[in-house]
């Protein structure tokens, strides 16, 4: 029987970058060999970013005032993958499929009160092997700040609480998705089926390997040597059958017999001893993967810290340039308010001077009032006294609007 398969991973922002890529499917050209790009038509979203994963967490973060402390290596998304194997999408069919993603979406929208407003992407891939959704969403808990407001926070730690809550994300995942009709199975945890690792060592001891080696290595599987039966027969001339049947045969029988089991007996320390011997050769394969696991990890963790020195620098050369642009424009207003200011004293003084010049002039060609001189001098003139009609700022303000830049 298929299985009911969810998976989560938590990702960091760097992560995430990547992540959205391939989910995405923006890349160029696709490490993943399984991707057939010309099936890549058939994927569609439940929910689609408009932006990259992380812009996509700093949009809604500000939108829903989000709390908690961010950092440069902080956990800020997680990703559920949820599938099951080839053969059951096979057996249900296209609209079964894809109503299993779409019970899925749901369930996650639901469980742990998480609402469908955190989830940034849920994308369903048919162009791979087997159909899967990759489900992106940020770990917000419901809580409480100190001073007894409700707030949500991010915080993977808290969602994530207890060392049971991946096993309850399987059982509750089973259970909804059973419930909708999908006969799946869900796997036994290791406190049902009682089994346990043991180390090679104490499968030495358990097994007695050492002592086992040595009567190994000193067991015979030829036969002894014993008299014929006819030249014993021979040496006693048919005297009373009673000796052959009570001593000579059951000798005989019983040699036979210890002969079979100790074949027996050696082929099964055969196998224990095979099995150590391929334990320890395996044991040492094991210790160069974990030796060369160690070594990516820390060349990783070094590449990271790398991205992030790079990114703090990209910053702040960008902080600086930007203030320093700031700093210009705002000199440049500066400037510019000064001059208008100055302009402007002096247009008043102008319209100061004007009126007088009016007046002196009615007062020295007795005009019997200012508005019959103006009128008559724009009448004469054929122009607007009003310089502020005259200069028509509209006009201007026209050819400035000519020069906006779109950015």
């Amino acid at each position: 029987m298929s299985y009911a398969i969810v998976r989560n991973e938590k990702l960091t922002r760097s992560q995430a970058i990547g992540i959205c890529v391939h989910n995405d499917r923006k890349a160029k050209k696709h490490s993943n060999k399984e991707i057939d790009i010309s099936k890549s038509n058939l994927n569609y979203y439940f929910k689609k970013n408009e932006l990259s994963y992380t812009k996509e967490f700093d949009k809604l973060k500000k939108k829903y005032n989000l709390q908690g402390q961010i950092r440069s290596n902080s956990i800020i998304m997680c990703e559920m993958i949820f599938t099951s194997d080839k053969e059951f999408f096979d057996t249900i069919g296209t609209e079964e499929t894809k109503r299993y993603f779409e019970e899925s979406y749901k369930f996650i929208c639901n469980y742990k009160n998480l609402g469908e407003k955190n989830i940034i992407s849920a994308v369903v891939h048919f162009d791979e092997t087997t159909p899967h959704m990759h489900l992106i969403y940020i770990p917000v808990i419901h809580t409480k700040d100190k001073d007894g407001h409700e707030i949500d926070k991010v915080c993977c730690r808290d969602f994530w609480k207890g060392r049971d809550s991946y096993r309850n994300l399987q059982n509750a995942f089973h259970e909804y998705i059973t419930s909708k009709g999908f006969d799946l199975q869900r796997g036994l945890p290791a406190e049902e089926t009682k089994r346990k690792n043991e180390t090679i060592q104490n499968y030495k001891q358990i097994t007695n390997f050492e002592n086992t080696k040595k009567i190994l290595e000193n067991i015979t599987l030829e036969l002894p040597k014993t008299p014929n039966i006819k030249d014993f027969k021979r040496a006693i001339f048919n005297r009373d059958e009673k000796i052959e049947n009570a001593i000579i045969k059951p000798r005989d029988e019983l040699i036979q017999k210890f002969y079979q089991e100790n074949k027996t007996l050696h082929k099964e320390l055969s196998k224990q001893v095979n099995t150590v011997d391929f334990a320890e050769n395996f044991k040492e394969d094991y210790i160069k993967m974990v030796e060369k696991s160690t070594n990516l990890k820390l060349s990783n963790s070094l590449l990271q810290k790398e991205l992030e020195n790079k990114e703090k620098e990209l910053e702040l050369k960008y902080e600086s340039k930007a203030y320093n642009m700031e700093h210009e424009y705002k000199k440049e207003i500066n400037k510019l308010k000064q001059e208008n200011k100055n302009l402007n004293k002096m247009i008043e003084k102008f319209k100061v001077t004007l009126k007088r010049f009016i007046k002196w002039l009615c007062h020295k060609f007795s005009y019997p009032s200012e508005d019959e001189l103006v009128r008559d001098f724009e009448k004469e003139a054929y122009t607007n006294f009003n310089f502020e009609k005259q200069l028509d700022i509209n006009q201007f303000k026209k050819k400035d609007d000519d020069f906006d830049i779109e950015y």
